[in-house]
């Protein structure tokens, strides 16, 4: 391959990386053709995005865009997978798809410039979503609120209460 050819790849490589500070490294080499389509497609509908590369070429766009933790885990074949929700939902989306087809291999991960191994993408796969976080956090916030209001309601009650039956019997007195 020219050396003019390689460095478009490259910038390419760096302008589809760049700005991501999570991306998971996996093989599906030993994919069928049928499986490794499908694979694609239907992380393609969840805007997850795979790229086959080749590795010394993606050890210098990585480099240059910052993602030096992907450096040791690209060996042998390797595509990079990117996007989703956030980077939990990406990893449940990939642990989910290793489960499925037995030739598929999680090699690893940079999240947050931070190498991961298998082991630690399918960790990071059984924690809560964005979306779970977000929720329970609103949780948090707004459970203070219920528990004043609900202090301030239950005395009043009472003392409505025994409002109304003293006027009741003052009334009927």
């Amino acid at each position: 391959m020219s050396r003019f050819i390689k460095n478009h790849i490259i910038t390419e490589l760096e302008d589809q990386l760049r700005g991501r500070g999570e991306v998971l490294v996996v093989d599906i080499s030993k994919l069928t053709g049928i499986d490794a389509n499908r694979l694609r497609v239907e992380l393609g509908q969840k805007n997850i995005e795979t790229l086959g590369v080749k590795n010394s070429l993606a050890r210098l766009a990585c480099r240059r865009v910052g993602l030096e933790a992907l450096e040791p885990i690209l060996e042998g074949a390797s595509t990079l997978v990117w996007g989703g929700e956030d980077v939990v939902a990406l990893s449940k989306q990939i642990t989910t798809w290793a489960k499925e087809l037995s030739a598929f291999e999680i090699k690893g991960a940079a999240v947050e410039g931070q190498t991961l191994d298998a082991a630690g993408v399918d960790r990071l796969s059984k924690s809560p979503g964005r979306p779970e976080l977000l929720s329970l956090i609103a949780g948090l916030i707004l459970s203070p609120g219920g528990n004043i209001a609900g202090a301030l309601i239950g005395p009043g009650g009472m003392l409505a209460g025994q409002v109304k039956s003293h006027s009741e019997r003052n009334v009927n007195d």
